[in-house]
């Protein structure tokens, strides 16, 4: 019987995946016809569907493929990041769900005008959320790219232009309508590409009868290995290491047997260096990769001040998630204040549960693939690890094809709410002033909303996945999360406050991280304060807002007390109805 070869596999996984997305798109399609089912799907999606849509657009690429490679380099280190990704949504549940949807708003800058009633911070807020979307769909976009030039060799602008394509079919078709259906069905998707896999992954590790005991000693190959260096790089070598080399090391061409050198080592874009069974495998000079016990113990990264690092990295993560505006977009579709509780309740489960997958494949790519700790390409281990657990044969390359159909899944489904959300803004803040039907409007705004990113990811080098979407929760920490705090549990919030706190604390965010990207060379404390603002940035934004407020209460608008009754009123006790009626008088 005959069988694919592997990138043939890969290519029917990715095309499957594509053509399921455009057929539900499709299908959905043919009941949007109104401004509603193109910004809100109508108000009508169910808590369940909903979750799953959430869930499917928030674990992207950084998801599926940058927490198995943060923890294949940072070990338990790295953890925090999956777990901060999921109790986000216990505070969003708490604090934010309900009252949110029953503002009647169709995006974030719509929610701060009914609530502030200033067309200034609503022109803050759409700044903010088409940054912030933009700033998260970039590494959405280069992961695409990353995982076609891995699997198949393509370039890696490819698989950026082959998400931004299906994403703007998507969304001018039917926009959220059209998004709602096609990340429930992507998240069930990505949830099976990444758990059934990781369950024939440890299987196999049992039956190989590798070390169990990962955090004992440094990764080693395992068998003799062959290294391609793609791009430049300077790698760490613990102490003197016998290879075959193929190019050109600290500058010297090299066709032969040589020795790395311990130190830092420069080693030039397309050499090839094989080394022997059992030698110790380089790290990438200056990343976070950790060796020996370190790995299995929080705090020993070798970075300064790691407790602080990683209370900042959960504070921006936490209370990122409450302020990320295409998480925030998904409730205005639930049908009221209730089911968007019990929506943020099951994607609480669903993102849950997923995340115990990563770890599986971060643990056995020390193992099995330790090579990428050499090149920095550790966000490629998910993809490559089938193939090296379970060989060539059928076994392993229908696995490989369903690890990259859920690839494919996560760019898409986060690249689709991501230009989705900055669609919306758009839309009304821009191109309706030039546009006047709404629906048209949207639809050019769709066009801008992806066109930007994907020259900017073309342009920009590629980050770590899960490092770059840290970023964006670090801008929506330190701006949105204390605007929804403030905006929705205390009524003395003025609009010259929410202005002050937003434009401080996204200067302050976007600030600390241009300079400590700018300035590798920082160490000590200025290196940690700048390299994790959230800390510091979100409490500056917050003191700012209830401070200027506080001298700025003759900027109070008189119907705040009706507003913060219409957010905090379940609808079980029916009075908001004749909340309208009397505001509509």
């Amino acid at each position: 019987m005959s069988t694919l070869g592997a990138p043939e596999m890969v290519v029917v996984g990715i095309l499957l995946t594509v053509l399921a997305t455009l057929l539900l798109a499709a299908w959905s399609s043919r009941v949007a016809r109104t401004t509603g089912d193109f910004y809100v799907a109508a108000r009508s999606v169910p808590a369940w569907w909903n979750a799953s849509a959430i869930s499917g657009e928030y674990l992207s690429a950084a998801s599926f493929l940058g927490v198995a490679g943060l923890i294949m380099a940072g070990g338990a280190d790295a953890v925090w990041f999956p777990v901060g990704y999921a109790v986000g949504y216990v505070l969003l549940l708490a604090l934010v769900s309900a009252p949110l949807r029953r503002s009647g708003a169709y995006t974030l800058p719509d929610f701060c005008e009914a609530r502030l009633r200033s067309s200034k911070v609503r022109a803050a807020a759409s700044v903010l959320v088409v940054v912030i979307g933009w700033l998260y769909v970039v590494p959405q976009l280069q992961g695409a790219g990353l995982a076609l030039e891995t699997m198949l060799g393509t370039p890696i602008w490819v698989g950026g232009v082959l998400v931004a394509a299906t994403v703007l079919v998507v969304l001018v078709g039917g926009g959220m309508r059209s998004v709602t259906t096609v990340q429930g069905f992507q998240y069930w998707l990505k949830l099976v590409a990444m758990l059934l896999p990781a369950l024939f992954l440890l299987a196999a590790w049992q039956l190989d009868g590798r070390p169990s005991a990962l955090a004992a000693t440094p990764p080693t190959f395992p068998e003799p290995t062959r290294v391609t260096v793609a791009a430049d790089v300077t790698v760490q070598v613990g102490a003197p290491t016998p290879v075959l080399a193929d190019g050109t090391i600290d500058g010297v061409p090299v066709d032969g047997p040589t020795v790395l050198p311990r130190g830092d080592v420069a080693i030039a874009a397309d050499s090839e260096v094989t080394f022997p069974a059992g030698a110790p495998v380089p790290h990438v000079a200056g990343s976070e990769a950790t060796t020996g016990q370190a790995w299995g113990r929080p705090l020993h990264d070798g970075t300064e001040h790691p407790v602080y690092r990683t209370y900042a990295l959960m504070f921006a993560l936490f209370l990122g998630t409450m302020g990320l505006p295409h998480v925030l977009v998904r409730f205005y579709t639930n049908p009221d204040g209730r089911q968007a509780r019990r929506t943020a309740l099951i994607v609480i489960g669903l993102v849950g549960l997923f995340y115990l997958a990563p770890s599986v494949h971060g643990m056995l790519g020390r193992l099995y693939v330790p090579e990428l700790l050499m090149t920095g390409r550790t966000d490629a281990v998910v993809l490559l690890l089938p193939q090296a657990v379970l060989g060539g044969g059928l076994l392993g390359q229908l696995v490989t094809a369903l690890v990259s159909a859920g690839a494919a899944a996560a760019f898409l489904a986060t690249a689709t709410g991501l230009t989705v959300t900055v669609a919306g803004v758009l839309s009304q803040d821009v191109v309706g002033r030039i546009v006047p039907d709404p629906i048209h409007a949207f639809r050019w705004a769709a066009v801008a909303a992806v066109l930007v990113p994907l020259a900017l990811g073309l342009l920009a080098a590629t980050l770590p996945l899960a490092q770059a979407v840290a970023l964006a929760f670090t801008v929506a920490a330190s701006t949105f999360c204390p605007l929804l705090l403030l905006g929705i549990w205390w009524p003395r919030l003025t609009d010259a406050g929410a202005a002050a706190g937003l434009v401080l604390g996204g200067s302050l965010a976007v600030g600390a991280i241009t300079v400590s990207t700018l300035l590798p060379e920082l160490s000590g404390w200025p290196d940690a304060l700048l390299a994790q603002p959230a800390a510091w940035a979100m409490p500056a934004a917050l003191l700012t807002m209830v401070l200027v407020s506080r001298a700025t209460q003759h900027r109070l608008h008189p119907g705040v007390s009706r507003i913060m009754v219409r957010l905090h009123t379940p609808e079980s006790a029916h009075l908001r109805q004749s909340w309208t009626a009397r505001g509509s008088r």
